[in-house]
């Protein structure tokens, strides 16, 4: 027997409100922190309950601008990725890498992962450099490596969009700062966006198929 039409309508509201976006990032200068804030707005103005976090700093003082590394945003926790339909995380390059810290907070969630708690969510990455070319590339797909051992569903941003060949980058919002002289600027936070709401979109269609 169908569902009367506003069953379905209803039906779909609580789909959509079902669609729970962590956004997880380190910064050091402040860079990654507002693009983690731009997809944050994004994906709750495409209709998503979203937690922004921050991991826990552990470089000395003299290594880092506190005003990121205190600014106010809650800690992440491993019950934030538990809780997410969708999980982007963002960090710095270090040598190609991901930072030490955003590496210390994956390393947190061996737990989560043996209990089946971190597979058939959606992942995505973010990151900034110093260059144009400095690690933005390896540094996204060294961070998807995780999200696969995780056996999540790695959404990345594709060249789907114009914003995106602006921005230059399939794997990810990616900026760079020119030695720390740059902020973010409006081919980032265009980028950004693109990519927030293709997680969302994404998400929710996944949701919507395993009701």
């Amino acid at each position: 027997m169908r569902a009367p039409a506003n069953d379905i309508v209803r039906d779909a509201a609580t789909v959509e409100a079902r669609v729970k976006v962590a956004v997880v990032y380190y910064s050091a200068t402040g860079h990654v922190a507002d693009i983690a804030r731009e997809i944050a707005e994004t994906a709750e103005k495409a209709g998503a309950e979203v937690r922004l976090r921050r991991v826990a700093e552990s470089a000395p003082p003299e290594g880092v601008d506190s005003t990121a590394a205190t600014d106010g945003t809650p800690l992440a926790a491993v019950e934030d990725v538990v809780w997410a339909d969708a999980v982007l995380m963002g960090s710095p390059t270090r040598f190609g890498n991901i930072a030490a810290q955003l590496s210390q907070f994956l390393a947190t969630l061996g737990g989560a992962w043996r209990k089946g708690e971190l597979a058939d969510k959606v992942y995505s990455g973010f990151t900034s450099t110093g260059s144009p070319h400095g690690g933005n590339e390896s540094t996204l797909l060294a961070l998807m490596h995780s999200f696969h051992h995780f056996g999540g569903i790695v959404v990345a941003p594709g060249f789907t969009h114009p914003a995106k060949f602006a921005d230059g980058n399939p794997y990810g919002t990616a900026h760079h700062d020119a030695g720390g002289t740059v902020s973010v600027g409006d081919v980032t936070r265009n980028a950004a966006r693109v990519q927030a709401e293709r997680v969302v979109r994404l998400a929710r269609a996944l949701a919507s198929a395993t009701v």
